[in-house]
């Protein structure tokens, strides 16, 4: 299978095919056993962080120093970058220096940008529309949970976010059936869902949007859930836990799923609000792999990019 083509960019999961996807996950796979190997030595990273991260940046740093490569941090803090410089310039500059950037930021419009002006390859480290690693990794998790992924279901529980946008494309292109369950008003974008019914159609999977946890959750094979308030939407906080009240992934709503479902969280996890304690730490939580999983499918994403 291919994966990602070699100096591009990967700023969303529909940049890549259903092929290259499935091709991506089969890599860190093998990354992750040690059937393959791949080396990045004497190329660097840079990390372009408007937003805080604990997973993501340390899972790009270690896949890149792992990878044998140099990763060098391009926070605002300690560039230009917090001063105002505009991105077409920051792009061309960091071109020049580096072979590739994962950048963490909030607007789409701002990582497209940078991609446009940079000539070497731009990695979503996450933004507001998409977390195109994460669902990655979520990927992977599932299929050693079971072995493969065509034919599963995956239900995501709360607020139609960005990882709700990329599991809705990444499951699509996967062949797996994707139920999202938000609270009126929360849906993920129409465009995003139109495009993944779109490409489900194509790979014989379905996509649900509802209001309902309940029916999400029906003959799921992976339940999965993320805070109810993203970064940027604290003054929210208080008000979502009301509207979220009944989105909640317990032990009532995972007994409505496959008998050998697991759980899945991209964390940080706000323990009792979209997820019980008895849940994240019982027995069906795949919480921890997953997160592992977000080191093995950086060094895919990087040894097929830079």
């Amino acid at each position: 299978m291919s994966t990602l083509t070699k100096g591009k960019d990967f700023l969303s999961i529909d940049d890549c095919s259903s092929e290259q996807f499935l091709g991506l996950l089969s890599l860190a796979e093998q990354l992750k056993t040690g059937k393959r190997t791949a080396s990045l030595r004497g190329k660097v990273l840079g990390l372009v962080f408007l937003k805080a991260s604990t997973r993501t940046r340390v899972s790009f740093t270690v896949a890149m120093y792992q990878l044998g490569g140099q990763v060098i941090d391009l926070s605002p803090s300690n560039t230009q970058v917090g001063r105002g410089e505009p991105v077409r310039d920051t792009a061309r500059i960091l071109s020049r220096y580096v072979n590739a950037l994962a950048i963490r930021t909030f607007a789409q419009a701002e990582i497209e940008e940078y991609a446009q002006y940079a000539t070497i390859p731009v990695i979503n480290a996450l933004t507001d529309l998409e977390h195109p690693c994460q669902i990655l990794a979520d990927l992977l998790t599932v299929q050693e949970a079971f072995g493969d992924l065509a034919g599963r279901k995956l239900a995501y529980i709360g607020d139609g976010n960005n990882v709700a946008h990329s599991l809705l494309l990444g499951c699509a292109k996967a062949g797996v059936s994707v139920a999202i369950a938000t609270p009126t008003g929360f849906a993920p974008d129409p465009a995003i869902v139109a495009r993944a019914e779109e490409i489900a159609a194509q790979t014989g999977s379905n996509v649900i949007i509802t209001t309902d946890p309940h029916e999400a959750v029906a003959d799921a094979d992976a339940l999965y859930t993320d805070v109810w308030a993203s970064m940027g939407q604290e003054e929210e906080s208080i008000s979502r836990q009301t509207l979220f009240r009944d989105f909640q992934i317990n032990s009532t709503l995972l007994k409505q799923a496959k008998p050998n479902a697991i759980v899945l969280h991209c964390l940080p996890a706000h323990r009792e609000e979209e997820i019980t304690n008895e849940v994240i730490e019982g027995p069906q939580s795949w919480v921890w792999q997953q997160a592992e999983n977000r080191l093995h499918v950086q060094k895919a994403v990087l040894a097929s990019l830079a």
